[in-house]
């Protein structure tokens, strides 16, 4: 399953990116929670050892001799076994005091190093993956001239991952190094948020966690929010462009907290939302402004500097997504679970209430689980969902649908515009693959949103691409994605829908204005 995606710019990543290295600082901070995972490990056993011992000394249970029930006589005999031993050919065995030496060794440093090479005109692709309940980033490498997408290198995640955010502002080991980075904050079902240094390979541990990892102290807040920390799963990040030092997250604990990322600590909580926080998002131009939405079904638009002063519209349904619209900052759309995307004005709000829509999309038989605008031509949106379809919009004046497609991804839990390419399309989903779409081959599209030159030049349309996997790899791949929806809500949710037909077909989907 891939459950988020981001894209990095052309020209962000090292070159050549740095092998990671473990400082001594990292060994005593591993030892020291080894040592308390350890405490807690004897804890526990030892209150189910008096447990046990309560249960076996129990009169009314003694004459089934618990203790040994499972015992056998070939258990409390040992027996000599003959045979080779495990070093017996040890004389055949060769030793080279240098690696250059061994003839079986390729150390070929140079071949690495050009397979490990990321050029200036590469796109990075982040990949949030869950496969066997092990999650881990994968970092791919996007070549647009020969439409190649692959795996350049990849990390291991706590948790599963819900929430991914490309950041430059510099943390950890290289926090005190001239000019921008290249990270990303993950957020999991564990309550810290890991920032990760894009540019290392082979990283055992992130450049820095916000939040607590405390097993103890997360004991004792379980099931209450706290100020400084958030204690249930990350469900948004947004990072503030404006002000690179801020990260805002939304947690499942009902709150929505900024974190200083100089000082790796939270510096204000918000507690406005009754129910789980799904998303938050900063305003692209106003840089305290963000925007929030929950599962209490609100949406709350607020300056941060001023937390009492909320705007708040309701909604039908829980909020799956909340975005600005870039080309119109005073409005903001909601996606919901209901399948429906409704387009706002914030400037329509009386003492704090918010009024009705400016137009309603009933975009999607399922949840809208994914939502994007194209962050350079205005009035393309793009939603994915459940329904296993992804669909393009046209917003300008009267709404409309352009194209719907079923890209093989399963229910679609992400969708992304390339930053430096003109309409590709990144798209991932329940069954674990990603694709990369080029919308601008599409003649719909072309012929909708292209100036008239560019929508009578024939082009013959792309298929998707995507990362070639082995046939082992795949065989797993459509595991279900329901128990981590459910867990989120706190019930059970209904399977997804069959898929959708794919092509461009006909759709149910209309546009209301209000």
């Amino acid at each position: 399953m891939i459950s988020a995606l981001a894209w990095v710019r052309k020209g962000v990543a090292a070159e050549r990116p740095a092998r990671y290295e473990m400082t001594e600082e990292e060994y005593t901070r591993l030892q020291t929670e080894a040592a308390a995972e350890i405490n807690d490990a004897k804890r526990e056993l030892k209150e189910k050892s008096m447990v046990d011992s309560e249960l076996l000394n129990d009169p009314a249970l003694k004459d089934f001799d618990l203790e040994h029930y499972d015992s056998s006589d070939e258990d409390e005999t040992s027996e000599k076994q003959d045979g080779p031993h495990i070093f017996s050919n040890i004389k055949g065995l060769s030793f080279y005091n240098e690696d250059e030496e061994d003839p079986d060794l390729d150390l070929d440093e140079d071949e690495e190093a050009e397979e490990e090479q990321i050029f200036a005109s590469d796109n990075l692709l982040l990949v949030a993956k869950t496969e066997d309940d092990i999650s881990n980033i994968e970092v791919c490498v996007f070549e647009s001239e020969s439409d190649n997408l692959f795996v350049h290198h990849d990390f291991m995640l706590p948790a599963f991952p819900l929430a991914l955010e490309w950041l430059d502002f510099r943390v950890g080991r290289k926090a005190d190094q001239p000019g921008g980075g290249n990270y990303v904050a993950v957020g999991t079902f564990e309550p810290s948020i890991e920032i990760w240094d894009l540019d290392t390979l082979d990283a055992a541990y992130p450049d820095l966690v916000l939040g607590t990892s405390d097993k103890r102290v997360l004991r004792k807040s379980r099931n209450k929010p706290h100020g400084e920390f958030h204690t249930d799963a990350v469900m948004g990040l947004s990072w503030n462009k404006n002000v690179r030092n801020l990260l805002a997250s939304s947690s499942a604990d009902t709150t929505v907290k900024l974190w200083d990322l100089s000082k790796g600590a939270c510096v204000q909580s918000y507690s406005h939302h009754k129910d789980k926080v799904q998303a938050v998002q900063w305003h692209p131009s106003e840089a305290s402004v963000m925007l929030t939405g929950g599962y209490d079904k609100r949406v709350a638009a607020f300056d941060s500097r001023a937390p009492d002063a909320i705007s708040s519209w309701k909604v039908d349904a829980d909020v799956e997504s909340v975005m600005w619209d870039v080309h119109s900052p005073n409005h903001f759309f909601v996606a919901t679970e209901s399948g429906a995307v409704r387009y706002f004005d914030i400037r329509n709000a009386n003492n704090g209430k918010g009024g009705a829509p400016v137009f309603t999309l009933t975009a999607h038989d399922e949840a809208v689980s994914a939502m994007q605008q194209h962050p350079n031509i205005a009035g393309v949106l793009v939603t994915g969902s459940a329904d296993e379809t992804v669909k393009v919009w046209d917003i300008r004046d009267k709404p409309s649908m352009v194209l719907s497609r079923n890209p093989d991804v399963g229910s679609v839990f992400a969708a992304q515009f390339c930053p430096d390419e003109p309409m590709l399309l990144a798209v991932a989903g329940s069954n674990g693959e990603s694709r990369v779409w080029d919308l601008a081959t599409n003649a719909q599209v072309r012929s909708t949103f292209g100036d008239a030159a560019f929508a009578a030049k024939p082009v013959q349309e792309k298929p998707l691409v995507g990362i070639q996997h082995d046939e082992d790899e795949d065989e797993d791949a459509e595991n279900s994605h329901e128990a981590v929806i459910a867990e989120l809500r706190g019930s059970e949710h209904p399977a997804a829908a069959a898929a959708a037909a794919s092509g461009e077909d006909s759709d149910t989907s209309m546009a209301s204005e209000n």
